[in-house]
């Protein structure tokens, strides 16, 4: 490998999750925070949670005006106008 060319490695790098785990593992960065870790994954633990209910009501919100049949809108037809030229 050449020198100077690599960043630093943390051998022990700290990672803190949103729920208040904490673990360490190998980075290039020193410290680090996660939102979701295996301790609070839903797949991992077997438990239903929603994590941003926000994203959540805009999906169902559109999901649900997406099963509403729409109605078809009957376009009226304009009546064809004569123009007469002079001359």
């Amino acid at each position: 490998m050449k020198k100077d060319i690599h960043p630093k490695y943390y051998s022990k790098t700290k990672a803190k999750c949103s729920c208040g785990a904490t673990f360490e593992f190998g980075s290039t960065q020193e410290q680090t925070e996660t939102e979701i870790c295996s301790q609070c994954h839903p797949f991992y633990t077997g438990k239903e949670r929603i994590i941003e209910t926000g994203q959540v009501e805009k999906f169902r919100k559109r999901l649900s005006q997406k099963e509403e049949p729409k109605k078809k809108k009957v376009k009226k037809k304009k009546k064809d106008t004569v123009v007469k030229k002079n001359g």
